[in-house]
C-alpha cells in the first residue's frame, strides 16, 4: 500500500510537471518551488516521489510547445524546435511528439543507470574530506556561479556573493554584532531568512510579476490547422538511431554532472554532435526525427546527471536541483559524501522514484498526447492566481505561521523581478544563498583547528586537487564569458 501511495503521488508530480513544462514561461524549477510547501505534510520518501515527478515531468513537458508553436517550454527544449516545429507544420505534430517522448524515456533511463553507478564512487572519494576540503568543495561549487553567468559574469558573481551575505543573517549569534541587519528587523532575523520563501519568491512570484507586466497576452496559433496527419509514429523512426540515442543521452548526463552548465547547453551540444556524425547533416533543421531524438534524449539525460554532484558532493547540478536541496534540508538531511552511507534507504528511494517517474512520464504523455497538447491553450491569467495562493500558504507555514515569511516571499519576488530587469541571474543568487552558511561554518572549523592559520587550506593533497579544479573552472568561465560576449557583439 505504501508503494501504491508513492506511485500515486509521483503521478501527481509528473502530471503537474508536464503542465508547468508545457505552458511557456513556466519551468520545472518553478514547478518544484511551488509544490515544495506540500512536502511539509509528507515524509521524505513521499516528498521525493512528488518532487522528482515534477522534475521529470517539467523537463519532458517542454517539448509540447516547442513542437507545436515553436516556443520551448523549458530552456532545454531549444533544439527541439529545430526539427519538431517543421514536422508539425507538415502535419506531423503527433508523430513528432511521440518521437520526442520516446527519446525522453530512453534518455531518462540511461541517466538513471549513470546515477546508480557513479554517485557511490564520488561519495566514497569524498568521505576522506575534512572541514578544509568541504570548505574548498563549497568554494568550487560557488565557481559554478561564473559558469551560469555566460556573457554577464560580473553580474552573476555579484548575485552569488549577495546570496552568501544574505544567508549569513542569523548564523553564529556571537558574530551578529557585525551583521548588516537594521535594528528594527533584528528580532525577526534571529533565525535569518528561511529558504522556502526565498526560493519561491525568486522563481515563482518574480515570474508572475513579469508575466503581469507583459499583460499575459500570449497567443497560440495552431500549426496543423486540423489537417489529417501525413505520417504517424512507428518504431521505424528509431531505425539506425541507437547510437544517436545513447550518445545524446550520455552527453546530457555528463553535462548535468558539470554544475551550472544547464540543459540548453546539453541539448545544443548533443544536437551539434548528431549533425557532425549524421549521414545527411543537411536534413537536420528541416524536420527529421534524428535531430528531435538528439535534443530530447539529451535534455532528459540531464535529470539523473544533475543529481550526481548533488547527492555525492552536495553541489547542485542545475537550478532545479538547487531547489531540491531545500527538500532535504526541510527533512533535516544533509546531502553530500555521507548521504548514501547514512541514508541508504533514501538513496534506494531516489533510484526507484526516478525509475517510476520516467515510466509514468511516458505513459502520461505518449497515449493521451492529443489532449495534453491542449495545455498550451490554458489562459495564464486564470492559472497564476491559484499559484500565488499556494505560494503564500506555503510561505506562511514555513515556521508554523509567521507573517514575516510571507513578507519575505513578496520581497524576494520583487527582488527576483528586479534581477530579471537588470540581467542578474536569480539561480546564481540562490546557489550563494544555499551554500553560504556551510561556507562560513566549514571556514570557521578549519581556522579553529589550525589555530587561526590560513596555511591549512594549502597543505593537503586533496585540497591541491580541488584548488586546480577551482582555477580550471574559473578559467573556463572567463573564456566562455568572452566567447559569449563576442557572439553577442556579432
Amino acid at each position: 500500500m505504501v508503494f501504491v501511495s508513492h506511485v500515486l503521488i509521483a503521478l501527481l508530480g509528473v502530471v503537474a510537471g508536464i503542465v508547468f513544462g508545457a505552458i511557456p514561461g513556466m519551468t520545472a524549477t518553478m514547478a518544484v518551488a511551488v509544490f515544495l510547501p506540500m512536502t511539509y505534510a509528507y515524509d521524505l520518501d513521499t516528498a521525493l516521489f512528488l518532487l522528482l515527478g515534477l522534475y521529470v515531468g517539467g523537463i519532458s513537458g517542454g517539448l509540447v510547445p516547442a513542437i507545436l508553436i515553436n516556443i520551448p517550454g523549458t530552456p532545454s527544449s531549444i533544439t527541439t524546435t529545430f526539427d519538431g516545429y517543421p514536422m508539425a507544420k507538415r502535419g506531423e505534430g503527433e508523430r513528432a511528439l511521440k518521437v520526442g517522448i520516446t527519446a525522453s524515456l530512453v534518455g531518462g533511463m540511461i541517466s538513471l543507470v549513470c546515477l546508480w553507478l557513479f554517485t557511490p564512487l564520488l561519495s566514497a572519494a569524498a568521505l576522506k574530506f575534512s572541514s578544509v576540503e568541504k570548505f574548498l568543495i563549497i568554494l568550487f561549487a560557488l565557481t559554478v556561479i561564473a559558469a551560469l553567468s555566460k556573457g554577464q559574469m560580473l553580474r552573476g558573481i555579484f548575485a552569488g556573493f549577495l546570496g552568501v551575505l544574505t544567508s549569513l543573517c542569523g548564523m553564529f549569534s556571537v558574530n551578529n554584532a557585525y551583521r548588516m541587519v537594521p535594528s528594527f528587523m533584528k528580532s525577526k532575523m534571529q533565525e535569518g531568512f528561511q529558504l522556502l520563501p526565498v526560493l519561491i519568491g525568486l522563481f515563482a512570484i518574480a515570474q508572475i510579476f513579469q508575466e503581469a507586466e507583459e499583460g499575459m497576452r500570449f497567443k497560440v496559433e495552431k500549426t496543423d490547422n486540423g489537417s489529417k496527419e501525413l505520417s504517424t509514429f512507428s518504431l521505424k523512426d528509431f531505425k539506425g538511431q541507437g547510437v544517436n540515442l545513447v550518445r545524446s543521452s550520455l552527453i546530457g548526463t555528463f553535462m548535468g554532472i558539470l554544475p551550472g552548465v544547464g540543459g540548453s547547453a546539453a541539448s545544443i551540444l548533443a544536437y551539434a554532435q548528431t549533425k557532425n556524425f549524421s549521414k545527411h547533416p543537411e536534413l537536420l533543421g528541416t524536420g527529421v526525427a534524428e535531430g528531435l531524438i538528439a535534443s530530447e534524449a539529451s535534455n532528459n539525460g540531464l535529470t539523473g546527471g544533475a543529481l550526481i554532484p548533488l547527492l555525492s558532493l552536495g553541489i547542485p547540478g542545475d537550478s532545479t536541483t538547487a531547489v531540491l536541496i531545500s527538500a532535504f534540508m526541510l527533512q533535516g538531511i544533509q546531502v553530500g559524501p555521507l548521504f548514501i552511507s547514512q541514508h541508504p534507504d533514501t538513496w534506494n528511494t531516489i533510484l526507484i522514484a526516478l525509475l517510476v517517474c520516467n515510466i509514468l512520464m511516458f505513459i502520461c504523455m505518449f497515449y493521451p498526447i492529443k489532449w495534453i497538447s491542449k495545455i498550451i491553450y490554458i489562459p495564464r491569467q486564470r492559472l497564476y492566481p491559484i499559484i500565488i495562493m499556494i505560494c503564500i500558504v506555503g510561505a506562511y507555514a514555513t515556521k508554523n505561521g509567521r507573517i514575516f515569511d510571507v513578507w519575505t516571499l513578496l520581497a524576494f519576488g520583487v527582488i527576483g523581478y528586479i534581477f530579471g530587469k537588470i540581467k542578474i541571474p536569480a539561480s546564481c543568487y540562490l546557489i550563494g544563498f544555499i551554500l553560504g552558511s556551510d561556507l562560513e561554518n566549514y571556514f570557521i572549523q578549519s581556522i579553529s583547528s589550525a589555530n587561526g592559520s590560513l596555511v591549512v587550506f594549502f597543505t593537503r593533497p586533496i585540497g591541491w586537487v580541488i584548488w586546480v579544479l577551482i582555477f580550471a573552472s574559473v578559467a573556463y568561465a572567463i573564456i566562455d564569458d568572452r566567447r559569449s560576449k563576442k557572439k553577442a557583439a556579432q
